[in-house]
């Protein structure tokens, strides 16, 4: 699968933010007192794992910032698998530029190699069905639009990317209006004809009030068992889409997919993912 990229201007000022925090109020003193300002070097950034990559835009982009006079040659691209030794990108110029910029490409580069991984694991256990595997927003802040794009490049879905786009009623919202009722009804006077409308269950006679009101378009079945699942796709009967979460864990995915959801979302695909080992080497 092929991805296109996010335009360089959105993710910019993440990056710059990242390489101003490293660089510091004096710029990289190490390499400045002891590399000569005209050594030049090609350096090979490497995988030291089999993983699925992600990042190889953003890493670009961090050795670009710094210097972009640097000749940068992206080698596996992102959403691509590589073997432990590959080497995903090369870089050529200043040496002093490229150890600048190091960190921050290695940082961001590992971590979400690690959740393009961990993401096509999750989807591996749903191959031949329709279910679609989807993070949620539990990002690290000022991340999120990085690490959903890793889940992308994984072969997941995205959930939302803010509060905005769509209408999730949460069980405390449904605490605070004072029942399934009254945030159905308020939530079908507010949206739009654009706006979709989720609402989260995890019982099965609260699933049963939504479906006899009327009104939204996915339910959010949380924290079920396989069975109550199973009984929660029965009962709604493709009268709307249908969301596994809670404790979805790798071991636990196919027996959910196997429940009939359409979706299965996973905060631990971006917040539990374990950085993958890449290395610069010169």
């Amino acid at each position: 699968m092929s991805f296109s990229n996010v335009p360089d201007l959105i993710l910019e000022p993440m990056i710059r933010n990242a390489l101003a925090e490293d660089l510091g109020t004096y710029g990289d003193v190490t390499t400045r007192a002891v590399i000569p300002a005209d050594t030049t070097y090609t350096a090979r950034l490497n995988a030291r794992a089999d993983a699925i990559v992600s990042g190889m835009q953003v890493a670009r982009m961090a050795f670009q910032l710094v210097d972009p006079t640097l000749a940068i040659t992206t080698r596996v691209a992102d959403g691509q698998p590589c073997k432990a030794g590959e080497t995903l990108m090369t870089i050529e110029g200043s040496a002093a530029s490229i150890l600048s910029a190091e960190r921050v490409a290695l940082n961001f580069a590992g971590r979400l190699t690690g959740i393009a991984t961990k993401t096509a694991s999750f989807v591996a256990k749903t191959a031949g069905t329709n279910a679609r595997v989807t993070c949620t927003r539990k990002t690290t802040p000022g991340l999120r639009l990085v690490e959903k794009l890793a889940v992308l490049h994984g072969g997941g879905f995205n959930h939302r990317y803010s509060l905005s786009d769509a209408i999730l009623i949460k069980d405390n919202h449904i605490a605070a209006a004072g029942g399934v009722r009254q945030v159905l009804d308020a939530a079908m006077a507010y949206a739009s004809h654009m706006m979709v409308v989720e609402i989260e269950v995890d019982r099965l006679d609260q699933l049963a009030e939504v479906l006899d009101v009327g009104g939204a378009s996915v339910v959010l079945l949380d924290n079920m068992s396989n069975d109550m699942l199973r009984d929660a796709v029965t009962l709604v009967n493709g009268r709307m889409k249908t969301e596994a979460s809670g404790n979805v864990t790798l071991d636990r995915v196919e027996s959910i997919v196997a429940t009939g959801v359409d979706y299965i979302s996973s905060g631990g695909l971006t917040h539990s993912a374990a950085t993958v080992d890449l290395g610069l080497d010169f």
